[in-house]
């Protein structure tokens, strides 16, 4: 969390960001929906690939604020590996809940990495290196992460496998894929990849990262236009290098990584000249659910799965018999029925969120 002052483009950035995950989550009919709201089924980028690094971003400029006039010290070590494990707690809960909870009989096939272990993995990874290297080291590291992990996918001959050369496809023969498999085994998501796998928490890092140097370069920031430069300049690396190491967000590619980066910088330039600087009043509505992301993310997948669990009648659950019965109409497409299902969710969980703000309620996790 950001600490004295806040940086209210940060706050709303973050909650629609949230917003977004909730929406692209929790579509009426997953066979119907707006290719916008899908991921990507490879390579390329939609809107909805840029939603997660969005917020792995942005937890970077939160760990710079809450960190930077903090000594290094056991007590914060104590707090940051607290809250990473907390975060990777929930992730399992949310795995266990859904088919198992609450009669938990077989673990075989529970995923063990997700979205919220991403979180707390990268958190703790980025919140000790932040804490123990300076400004340089971190560009070095990030540097050398990015150019490393191309090189090992790409170039790195694979053991005892016949010659078979390693490739950015999406399976069997990368890197990514082959060292997920060989690890976690049936504990994936998919048995061709996991979006949120083990090597492709690295790349990860180095998003989280360059928020830590964004939310630098925001703090005492004296010219916009130093913060819109620097974004120009990730977003044209990054697509530079796509053509060598394709922009990928299940393997979270090198590309990916600046690219996604560079557009958050300058989406986040944007709010912070209208909102910090020029003082419009807009997307407040956001700022409510930046202030409690976690929580409300949280909350979000785990009453989806609730509803999914709890059945009406013999073949329907509480999700599908809502859509059906009061998004579901012959004047409208499926698409669109089931885009309205998901906003009217998001409207919900905004108004939660604007219900905690009023109550001055800040669950941290």
């Amino acid at each position: 969390m950001l600490e004295k002052k806040r940086i209210e483009s940060v706050d709303i950035l973050r909650g629609f960001t949230i917003a977004a995950m909730i929406l692209v989550n929790t579509p009426g009919d997953w066979n119907h929906v707006y290719a916008p709201l899908l991921h990507a089924e490879w390579h390329g980028l939609t809107p909805t690939d840029l939603i997660f690094p969005f917020f792995i971003f942005i937890v970077g400029i939160s760990i710079y604020f809450a960190y930077k006039n903090k000594s290094n010290s056991k007590s914060i070590y104590k707090k940051i590996i607290i809250r990473s494990l907390k975060l990777i707690g929930l992730g399992l809960f949310l795995g266990l809940f859904l088919p198992y909870f609450p009669f938990v009989s077989d673990f075989e096939t529970l995923r063990f990495l997700g979205v919220l272990q991403r979180i707390g993995i990268v958190f703790l990874i980025s919140s000790v290196l932040y804490l123990n290297c300076n400004w340089k080291s971190l560009i070095t590291i990030s540097t050398v992460i990015l150019v490393s992990y191309w090189l090992f996918l790409g170039f790195m001959p694979f053991p005892n496998l016949n010659g078979i050369s390693p490739t950015f496809d999406r399976a069997p023969n990368n890197w990514a894929n082959y060292l997920d498999l060989k690890i976690l085994g049936k504990h994936m998501w998919k048995s061709d990849y996991d979006p949120e796998g083990l090597i492709s928490t690295l790349p990860a890092v180095v998003t989280c990262l360059l928020g830590v140097l964004i939310g630098k370069l925001l703090d005492g920031l004296t010219k916009v236009s130093y913060l819109f430069f620097v974004g120009l300049g990730l977003l044209l690396s990054g697509y530079l290098l796509n053509i060598y190491f394709p922009i990928n967000k299940a393997l979270w590619s090198s590309s990916f990584v600046l690219v996604t980066s560079g557009w958050g910088t300058l989406i986040l330039t944007v709010i912070y000249y209208l909102k910090d600087i020029k003082k419009y009043e807009f997307g407040t509505v956001f700022k409510y659910v930046g202030m409690n992301a976690i929580t409300i993310y949280f909350l979000s997948s785990f009453i989806s799965k609730s509803m999914y669990l709890i059945k009406v009648g013999a073949d329907s659950n509480i999700h599908s018999w809502l859509y059906k019965t009061i998004f579901m109409h012959e004047f409208l497409s499926l698409k669109f029925s089931s885009l309205l299902y998901g906003l009217t969710v998001v409207l919900l969980y905004v108004l939660l969120g604007y219900l905690l703000y009023r109550k001055k309620i800040f669950i941290k996790v």
